[in-house]
């Protein structure tokens, strides 16, 4: 019984696709002129299943059966419909069709992904030839190459010859960068225009959060009517750096994710919290900031690539710091360089742990060092370009959130007892 219900679901999957994907082809070509409608796509489906039941002779048959009618079809209309897309479409439906006899769930998932891609036409056109630019082409097909190209023909292990640094890492590092900033900038394309600066704060932070303080600061010195929306976008932009040393804790030392997290958690809740009250300030005083420019490069590749020599300088500082001095050489090293950036001397003191050359603790006192002198260094950029009441609020809320960044690490602990005295 079980059997023969598992059997005739697959053929029902086989079916529901060609449906699906017929259902799409017959709206979007109404007229009785189209190569191929709804009936055709379903019996494409149900040939696709029959010939895989009979065997892979059966189904070649039918995949070149199908080929030469869909070529005859696109012959037959290809001086009023020059596009092949109905004729992929068909080809698409035998094997999904054959692909149901054996994985009737994945079948069902493609048809639907199909569907989605067949019924966005519009959308995807009018996308990549009005809204995407030829830069943000260009640097979209950067970031699939490293990706796809680069990653993987780097050696997954410490090279000597690069001090025990490991390549692909910190490679990954450098791609990890680039697609969140793509992310962030994707986003603001698809919302258009930005609508207001707490946006602008938000996402610019994933580029570069002391760059964005800096850029807030001068904007409220130069137009004090947006003086509480400019700090908004500044205290926001501190979310990002939150959310970065999230994800690169999770892939660099995932182990290390739940000591971190009270502290990720509670940092991000302050400054964001921070951030609302000083918006909520600019809607009740009518503050209205008109969007920024969000054209241009999707990201810098120079800086992923400075960010992932960073990440290479410092872990070879701290390992020598480490030889020489012991732990505490390594946790000096990476407060230092948490002036400059949080990100590299952070995830250097990560990859020691990875490695096994840094205690889980001392690892994260070190990302605490970096968190917390890369604050100090985001209230001085704020007080080279702006006034000294914007400094005030931004250093007095950078201070809460490295107070809260330490106070959930010193719970830490406290609730990883708690936890495993659960589990047990």
């Amino acid at each position: 019984m079980d059997t023969s219900l598992g059997d005739l679901l697959r053929w029902v999957a086989a079916l529901g696709a060609g449906l699906l994907i017929g259902v799409e082809r017959e709206r979007s070509h109404p007229d009785e002129q189209a190569s191929a409608g709804l009936r055709s796509f379903a019996l494409a489906a149900l040939a696709g299943a029959a010939a895989a039941r009979l065997g892979p002779t059966a189904l070649v048959a039918v995949v070149l059966a199908v080929a030469g009618l869909a070529v005859a079809g696109y012959l037959r209309t290809r001086e009023t419909d020059p596009g092949i897309t109905t004729e992929i479409a068909l080809l698409l439906c035998v094997l999904l069709g054959a692909l149901a006899m054996r994985e009737p769930a994945l079948a069902s998932a493609l048809a639907v992904l199909a569907a989605v891609l067949l019924a966005a036409k519009a959308r995807l056109h009018g996308f990549v030839r009005s809204v995407l630019s030829e830069q943000e082409l260009q640097h979209g097909l950067l970031l699939a190459a490293s990706v796809l190209v680069v990653l993987p023909l780097l050696p997954k292990r410490a090279l000597a010859a690069l001090g025990g640094l490991n390549p692909h890492t910190l490679w990954t590092l450098a791609v990890l960068l680039m697609a969140i900033q793509t992310l962030g900038h994707v986003a603001l394309r698809w919302l258009g225009p930005l609508r207001g600066l707490a946006l602008t704060g938000l996402l610019g932070g994933f580029v570069s959060s002391t760059a964005t303080i800096a850029a807030m600061a001068r904007r409220a010195r130069e137009h004090p009517e947006w003086f509480e929306a400019c700090l908004a976008g500044a205290l926001w932009s501190n979310v990002s750096t939150v959310v970065q040393l999230s994800v690169m804790t999770a892939v660099v030392a995932p182990g290390l994710l739940a000591w971190l997290a009270p502290a990720l958690l509670l940092a991000g809740v302050v400054t964001l919290g921070a951030g609302w009250w000083s918006a909520r300030q600019a809607r009740r005083r009518g503050q209205a900031p008109g969007g920024a420019d969000v054209t241009g490069r999707p990201f810098s590749p120079r800086a992923a690539l400075v960010f992932a020599a960073a990440v290479g300088a410092m872990l070879f500082v701290s390992e020598q710091a480490f030889r020489r001095f012991g732990g505490s050489g390594v946790l000096v090293a990476t407060a230092l360089a948490g002036l400059a950036d949080a990100h590299s001397s952070a995830v250097s003191a990560l990859q020691l742990h990875a490695g096994g050359g840094l205690a889980a603790r001392l690892a994260t006192l070190c990302v605490g060092a970096a968190f917390s002198t890369n604050a100090l260094s985001k209230s001085l950029a704020a007080a080279t370009g702006g006034s000294a009441r914007f400094t005030r609020l931004l250093a007095a809320s950078q201070l809460a959130m490295v107070l809260g960044f330490w106070g959930g690490l010193a719970c830490a602990p406290w609730i990883q007892r708690i936890l495993t005295a659960g589990g047990a």
